[in-house]
């Protein structure tokens, strides 16, 4: 047996479940000591009960109120930027030294990708998961940052309308400015933008994420290298990751150069990277990519820093 610490998820909806079930099948050094929901209806909580996970229907506040609070580590947030801002500081309060995994855009804590910048952040007390298009893309930036400097990368990120949830819809904007910002800061680019579309097709599309990026003159075969092994990296904790075709790449040459707003004329490499995530279907279904990917960033997350905690 791995020794293990206690954790806490709060939110009973689609990502909080599918979450639940991963902890419970895959942690080896979490336990899930207790689901926090506010309906006391919800299949999270139905579920949770039903696997021996304690819950409350009493959000953050009836958490406090339950015995396995004393011996909880670590909390997961699966609820919405607003939200997560309150939990914050309840949770604070109560026990300074917890630590959060905040799978909201609310951005308190530093942003962590975690094959970005998670050993940097093992002892952060707050640890932000940025948005499903940042967990996708940002790698693919920080991927050619490693090889030449990227001016402005600009991400599009696919999904499901089926797959976006009241959570997700009502945090539109926190996902664009969020997720802008960790491609400057994490990905390395000196500027980033970001744009998410809700795709209605019948039957639902898994989540497809396209990467455009304007970087200084480099080798195409290092760039393209550094592109693979990062996707190999992210696929170690996220299996439905992938690249859907090979990069594609343009060399913009001096003589014609692009015009970039806030940037001016623009000479170098343009590279276009093309992205699919399936989900693995623990709760959601496959086409919820970008769901999954959230859920497998925060465990991925949490067991390295739960890890660190144990091996001091």
């Amino acid at each position: 047996m791995n020794p293990t610490l206690k954790a806490a998820i709060i939110g009973s909806g689609n990502i909080g479940t599918d979450l639940m079930l991963k902890i419970l099948r895959q942690a080896r050094h979490l336990q899930l000591s207790a689901m926090v929901g506010i309906d006391p209806a919800s299949d999270g909580l139905e579920r949770a009960r039903r696997l021996g996970v304690a819950t409350t229907h009493e959000g953050v506040e009836g958490l406090l109120l339950m015995p396995e609070f004393a011996a909880i580590d670590i909390v997961f947030d699966a609820t919405s930027a607003a939200a997560h801002q309150h939990h914050e500081a309840v949770l604070r309060q109560a026990k300074p030294g917890i630590r959060l995994i905040d799978l909201t855009p609310a951005a308190i804590g530093p942003y962590c990708i975690p094959v970005v910048n998670l050993e940097q952040h093992l002892h952060s007390l707050n640890l932000n998961m940025v948005t499903c298009g940042g967990q996708a893309t940002i790698p693919m930036v920080a991927a050619v940052s490693r090889v030449a400097q990227v001016h402005y990368a600009e991400i599009v990120a696919s999904i499901a309308s089926k797959s976006a949830g009241p959570g997700t819809r009502a945090n539109i904007d926190e996902f664009t400015e969020t997720t802008r910002h960790a491609i400057e800061t994490l990905g390395g680019a000196t500027r980033g933008k970001a744009i998410i579309v809700m795709n209605p097709a019948e039957p639902p599309l898994i989540m497809r994420d396209t990467v455009l990026m304007l970087s200084a003159a480099a080798d195409q075969r290092e760039i393209a290298a550094s592109i693979a092994e990062m996707a190999t990296a992210v696929q170690a904790y996220v299996p439905g990751y992938r690249l859907k075709q090979q990069v594609q790449f343009e060399p913009i040459p001096a003589s014609a150069p692009l015009l970039i707003p806030g940037l001016g004329r623009f000479s170098g490499l343009k590279t276009s990277v093309f992205l699919e995530v399936e989900g693995a279907a623990h709760y959601l279904p496959a086409y919820a990519g970008n769901l999954d990917i959230m859920t497998c960033a925060a465990l991925a997350t949490a067991e390295r820093m739960a890890q660190s905690l144990l091996n001091r």
